[in-house]
């Protein structure tokens, strides 16, 4: 049974100091579910007293320990796939096996990273007369998302159970009850005590608490740009180490060789993925002028095959948005791109056909949209695309890199050299080129306001480690 007015830690669950609760409401229904604790400071306080207690052995333990503890709880996790599928559905709207494969499974592909990870890192490093050895952090504080909550939990926990870290996790309080699941997944792989805590509560309190906490030597975020500046702000009083993976508004440069139906699909596709709650999602497509009235009728195509609604019906392949706020700026921005003169091409303002209730968005597709335009500047979050003509390869790059994000870029060309000089020139931390998916073991992480540090394979485990020198060791 989910432990919903509980907290988790020391290796136990316990009830909040304080009592307080806040409803989790379905986003296909617009029904309360179930209340959740929210925590305090005061819970934070005791989290952090567990996890540095067990700092002083998790951190000793070797390398061969962890591995054997990361492989058990690939085990469990396993074994609890459809219940973290099914919560993460029920939470934040994603259809049921899109949660179950997709959302649950980047979770599982994480950990195993990780895990290969681990058992072939190099701690120590002879340079010289000095021995250089990376050694963990100490007590991280990690704030997760509501988007893709699993990945986002396990490519920090995972990496940093690896470094010998001890840690707490604030998950979103929109998505707690797959966080919560993990937090079973852990406690019955054998997690020692004080290692892994988990405190719910809001951003403002328990991530507040959380940033400034004179206990913790790192705080992992993944969030908006603007609450990633003030856990930033937060956390510079006591100069820990701040990892941020932060907000998107990518582009995806298609050039003129490259095969139009395949590109143009597949970039409309990958936005309105997840309900368009992807912060490296393409939602800048820039296609040569003289090719947009194609590019149009492609992309309408796409919308008007894409199926928004119950995540729990087969032939939805897309669900709600996460909440009503979130609803309603997605709703704010559709009409702000038609006030400002983009067209619209595919969905618009209101509610699919047949629905009355729910945070269900219309896939929706703006063209000839230029990039001083609100929708080319802010990040929507929700199934929109802007589309954008250019005239040149060399202005293409400059729309591509004219906004203050730099999470990740899109190129499809038919000349793989033509692609690769173009992402070069992209400022942004990940490239992917013609539809190439992400490689797991390749770092993630953001250029400029996106954000700083990476997670990932050995970059995200590297993240967790300090390097300390050792003078005269060889000798």
């Amino acid at each position: 049974m989910v432990q919903r007015m509980k907290f988790y830690i020391d290796g136990a669950w316990v009830d909040p100091v304080t009592p307080k609760s806040r409803p989790v409401v379905n986003p296909a229904t617009e029904q309360a579910m179930y209340d959740i604790a929210l925590g305090s400071a005061a819970d934070v306080d005791k989290a952090v007293a567990a996890a540095r207690r067990a700092f002083e052995t998790f951190s000793q333990t070797s390398r061969e320990e962890r591995v054997a503890l990361l492989t058990r709880i690939i085990e469990v996790y396993k074994s609890r796939m459809k219940d973290i599928g099914a919560a993460i559905s029920d939470e934040m709207g994603a259809p049921l096996g899109f949660a179950e494969k997709v959302q649950a499974g980047a979770g599982l592909g994480h950990i195993v990273s990780t895990l290969d990870v681990l058992k072939n890192y190099h701690f120590e490093e002879q340079l010289g007369a000095a021995m250089v050895v990376r050694e963990p952090i100490g007590v991280v504080g990690m704030i997760t998302p509501w988007n893709w909550p699993l990945n986002q939990i396990t490519c920090k926990v995972a990496p940093a159970l690896a470094a010998g870290c001890t840690m707490i996790l604030k998950p979103s309080e929109f998505t707690p009850s797959s966080a919560l699941i993990f937090a079973e997944v852990l406690h019955e792989a054998g997690v020692p005590a004080g290692v892994f805590n988990l405190v719910n509560g809001l951003g403002q309190e328990v991530g507040a608490a959380m940033s400034g906490h004179p206990g913790i030597d790192m705080i992992s975020f993944t969030g908006s740009t603007r609450a990633g500046i003030d856990v930033a702000q937060r956390a510079a009083t006591t100069v820990k180490r701040v990892s941020q993976e932060l907000g998107g508004k990518s582009p995806n440069v298609i050039l003129d060789d490259a095969d139009l139906q395949k590109a143009v699909g597949g970039g409309v596709a990958h936005v309105f993925n997840n309900s368009g709650q992807s912060c490296n999602a393409p939602t800048r497509m820039l296609v040569p002028q003289s090719k947009m009235d194609e590019a149009i009728a492609i992309a309408r195509a796409v919308a008007e095959k894409t199926r928004c609604g119950d995540p729990r019906a087969a032939d939805s392949n897309i669900g709600p948005v996460v909440s009503s706020i979130q609803y309603e700026k997605i709703q704010a921005l559709i009409r702000k791109g038609i006030e400002e003169g983009a067209t619209l091409v595919a969905g618009g303002p209101g509610r699919p056909d047949g629905y009355d209730k729910g945070y269900f968005v219309k896939p929706t597709v703006f063209a000839n949209v230029t990039n001083d335009m609100t929708i080319a500047r802010e990040e929507i979050f929700g199934p929109v695309i802007s589309i954008m003509g250019y005239q040149d390869e060399d202005e293409a790059v400059r729309i591509a890199n004219d906004t203050p994000y730099g999470l990740a870029g899109y190129v499809s060309a038919g000349s793989v050299e033509r692609a690769r000089k173009v992402a070069r020139q992209i400022r942004a931390g990940n490239v992917n080129l013609n539809g190439s998916p992400n490689e797991r073991g390749a770092p993630f992480g953001g250029y400029k306001q996106s954000g700083n540090g990476r997670e990932w394979g050995r970059f995200g485990l590297e993240e967790y480690l300090e390097v300390k020198a050792i003078a005269g060791y060889g000798t």
